[in-house]
């Protein structure tokens, strides 16, 4: 009786294997094609299921918490190098000779940058996420102070007398100035649009500080980012320098003599098709030079040469005799070697308009760029020591100190952070996002359009069928898994679809992702990018008075005369919590005259302050442009029988949403107490 039930046993898991396996196969296989726009993407179903998780257990399981460097600072006597550990909130001291950490200091959420007083003995650390700056005392290793800044705080200095603070706020385009004697903001003046780099003069007289977004134009305009030059003891804006076809102008730094300012840039190609991109018409990059003195001129120089492209300048730094620059490109694992010398003969030979020219020279590169030196994953901030003899560049995505010679243009050595052995998938997806290895000639990576995982402010031609139809606005990465379908036109209803064979056939001109990249890739965009807590428009998650009169505008079903307003014409119908998408297509009367006719797909908002210009082809600089510019047939929900403070109100509250995950983390513990 036994041997019989245990055949009948066997008999059913095999029936049922059976009808698993052939039924269920070929509905897993429909299944992934869907998911996939492929016909051959293995049926590995963990790589949704499980890669995919953004928290719980399983999410801590499959993940690593990484240190991710992003920027340096190193002593007066070259024997410790202090390291912004962006991921880890922490400032690492380590023992340059020993190759060992020898403290970790807790500081406050996602650290940006570092300054040392020329003492040593107080570093100074913008945290870009709690709109704060740590005082750290490094003799006994820890935080002493913590300063107020404005919102998002990343580039910091200190003035040549070391009175005063000078940091730069990111989110809110300004520049925050500290008393240190008082401990306090004295003064908050304007700054370029998203800027983030800032560097004091030799002879402590300016202030430069650069943008990273340029000032939004119409489509087909020029592109400006501007340098915002401040007399650094009056304590205010002195200057405003364009720089024309240039943005993401990360960092900045002064030669020692004075006689020039360096900038890390890059000249993009936005107006033009992309599919132009294999004639290297896309993206450029380069440096900016300010000329010091009395009709000082901006020059943009290239980093790239023909058939090679070095994309993502982020850090520019000086050796101290001046003779000597250095340029980190993330995109592509790459520290440029800059002859000063032979720049300043230039600017000395050429005429403005022969060095306009050579701004898209790419066989000019060759008189200036004197090596080109290999690092690891996604170089970041770099220092040098102060008798100029080794470079430090953080290696950001491999947790660890790469240590150049100076005088011989070699890597000498790298010192471990102590990071995770492993790479999951997810830091392997985070990798292949900031690498430039996917594009025709390395032109441009993922992060170039989406800086900060979030969006440029650009608006491109993609190239469709007809050149010069259907131009887009570059859309934000943040948090954004769970808001499928992808694109302005709702094409794409997977992650997997907008990064695979579509993607390499529209925008990189390469072969596409094989399917372990690509798997890997999605992974980080629907895990591994956050967005910043929105501490601009609402810090506590309380909303004002101004901001609750906004969201019962936002949720009303009857307009201002009584009337009720149709379900398709509520804000809320189609922008419901806590992602503020009803994930569906809609026409709201902003196709132009160059667009196809086609629906589009309803953004979600969270952080929507955040993400300028606004609509499909970026057409709206603000928020309130949307209706009072581009809403007057009412086509984009019912606004028209507002008054001016009612839209004030209903602007107010779009700018109080925060990410979905907060969204969400506050239902649940709404439901949890009822």
């Amino acid at each position: 009786m036994k041997r019989q039930k245990l055949f009948v046993l066997a008999g059913l898991v095999v029936v049922l294997g059976l009808l698993v396996y052939f039924p269920g196969r070929k509905l897993a296989r429909a299944h992934v094609n869907y998911m996939t726009a492929a016909e051959d993407h293995p049926l590995l179903c963990l790589n949704c299921h499980l890669y995919k998780k953004s928290d719980g257990i399983i999410y801590k399981l499959v993940n690593k918490d990484y240190l991710s460097p992003y920027n340096t600072a190193v002593s007066n006597d070259g024997t410790q190098l202090y390291v912004v550990a962006q991921d880890a909130n922490e400032l690492l001291v380590t023992d340059i000779e020993k190759k060992q950490i020898l403290q970790h200091i807790p500081v406050d959420n996602h650290p940006h940058s570092i300054v040392l007083t020329n003492d040593g003995n107080i570093a100074y650390v913008s945290n870009q996420w709690a709109d704060n700056v740590s005082v750290v005392d490094l003799a006994n290793g820890t935080v002493t102070d913590t300063l107020e800044t404005g919102n998002g705080p990343s580039g910091i200095t200190l003035s040549k007398d070391e009175k005063f603070l000078f940091v730069v706020n990111t989110f809110s385009s300004d520049l925050t100035v500290i008393d240190l004697n008082k401990k306090k903001e004295i003064k908050r003046l304007p700054a370029a649009f998203d800027p983030a780099g800032i560097a004091v003069s030799p002879d402590g007289g300016k202030v430069y500080v650069s943008g990273r977004r340029g000032n939004m134009v119409p489509y087909g305009e020029p592109l400006v980012t501007e340098v915002i030059e401040y007399d650094a003891q009056k304590q205010r804006v002195k200057n405003v320098i364009g720089v024309g076809s240039a943005y993401l102008m990360e960092n900045i730094s002064f030669t020692p003599s004075g006689d020039l300012a360096l900038l890390s840039l890059i000249r993009p190609k936005n107006l033009v098709p992309m599919v132009q991109v294999e004639r290297g018409w896309m993206m450029n990059h380069g440096i900016g030079i300010i000329e010091q003195g009395e009709n000082g001129r901006v020059i943009q120089l290239l980093l790239d040469e023909p058939n090679a492209y070095y994309s993502d300048p982020y850090d520019v730094v000086v050796t101290p005799d001046g003779k000597k620059a250095f340029v980190s490109s993330s995109g592509v694992n790459t520290i440029s070697v800059i002859d000063l010398e032979e720049i300043r003969t230039i600017l000395k030979e050429y005429t403005r308009e022969q060095l306009d020219y050579f701004a898209n020279d790419l066989a000019f590169s060759r008189k200036y760029v004197v090596k080109r030196i290999p690092t690891g994953a996604c170089p970041k901030g770099m220092s040098i020591s102060k008798d100029g003899s080794r470079l430090y560049v953080a290696e950001q995505l491999e947790d660890r100190i790469a240590v150049i010679d100076v005088d011989l243009l070699e890597p000498l050595t790298t010192i471990d952070l102590g990071g995770p052995e492993k790479i999951t998938v997810a830091r392997k997806g985070r990798r292949l996002f900031v690498n430039a290895g996917g594009t025709f000639q390395h032109q441009y990576s993922c992060y170039t359009c989406h800086p900060d995982y979030h969006e440029d402010g650009l608006v491109y031609n993609m190239a469709g069928k007809d050149m010069g139809r259907n131009v887009t606005n570059t859309q934000s990465l943040r948090e954004i898994n769970g808001t499928a379908p992808f694109k302005w036109n709702g094409k794409n209803q997977t992650v997997y679809k907008q990064d695979g064979m579509r993607f390499s056939t529209v925008l990189t001109r390469t072969e596409a992702f094989c399917y372990p990249d690509l798997d890997a890739l999605t992974s980080f965009i629907l895990t591994g990018i956050k967005n910043p807590p929105n501490l601009m428009y609402n810090k506590t998650g309380e909303l004002t008075a101004s901001q609750k009169r906004g969201k019962e505008i936002f949720e009303r079903s009857v307009d201002g005369n009584g009337k009720e307003i149709p379900e398709n014409g509520r804000c809320v119908t189609c922008h419901p919590a806590p992602f503020y998408t009803n994930f569906k297509l809609a026409d709201v009367g902003t196709l132009a005259e160059s667009d196809d006719s086609i629906q589009f797909d309803t953004p979600h908002l969270n952080n929507i302050f955040a993400s300028p210009p606004y609509l499909h082809d970026g057409r709206a600089q603000t928020l309130e442009e949307i209706w009072t510019l581009y809403g007057g047939e009412d086509e984009h929900g019912v606004v028209n029988d507002m008054t001016k403070m009612e839209l004030n109100d209903l602007i107010n509250y779009l700018k109080s949403l925060r990410s979905a995950s907060y969204e969400l983390q506050k239902e649940k513990a709404l439901n949890a107490s009822l």
